[in-house]
């Protein structure tokens, strides 16, 4: 998946549950842990593994459930010590959806269910980065294109077009939380001059 799919599968999850569970719209705080914690891993074990080698393919230490549920459980831990315990939750519901994503993602595209991608080092994917960081993102990015563009669009692309979609629509009904406050607090200060 690519970074805004995990993104958007992550806020979208979480601000449906918030509606649900407490009526209301999540916060800034919690859009931005939850959208930050959604692409996290990736962030981590790509460079990792594209640019210098340390795993054997995109899937490493941060993807692995051995790693994610402690971790996940920690920053729960420590939010809730410091009264924060939503933006921790938040955080734990965008980082543990990745994992789930980059499994549950092939189902739609080809039929499988990867679970080795997140049993790292207990199971390993291999796989050949010649081209480094840059390299692989171009190379990807490529393919990408190419299925959007060679036809009909997928089942696989049109639920990413309409799950990401969904998510801008309901992150503008929610109020744009992560950036509605920086921003009107920006025009405050502009408005003061």
């Amino acid at each position: 998946m690519w970074p805004w799919e995990h993104a958007a599968v992550g806020y979208l999850t979480y601000s449906v549950a918030v509606h649900l569970l407490r009526r209301r719209s999540p916060t800034g705080p919690e859009a931005i842990a939850v959208v930050s914690a959604s692409v996290l891993p990736d962030a981590i074990d790509k460079p990792l593994a594209w640019e210098f080698g340390v795993f054997p393919s995109g899937y490493g230490l941060a993807h692995s459930v051995f790693f994610a549920g402690p971790l996940a459980a920690v920053v729960v831990g420590v939010a809730a010590a410091a009264g924060r315990s939503r933006v921790g939750v938040a955080f734990a519901t965008g980082y543990l959806l990745h994992l789930a994503g980059d499994v549950m993602s092939h189902l739609l595209r080809d039929g499988t269910l990867p679970v080795s991608r997140v049993l790292w080092p207990v199971a390993t994917t291999e796989s050949a980065y010649p081209d480094g960081f840059v390299g692989t993102l171009r190379e990807y990015a490529g393919d990408a294109l190419s299925d959007v563009l060679s036809g009909p669009p997928s089942p696989y692309v049109l639920v990413v077009v309409g799950t990401v979609a969904g998510c801008v629509l309901l992150w503008v009904y929610d109020g744009m939380p992560g950036v509605s406050g920086p921003a009107r607090y920006l025009r405050e200060r502009l408005e003061k001059r």
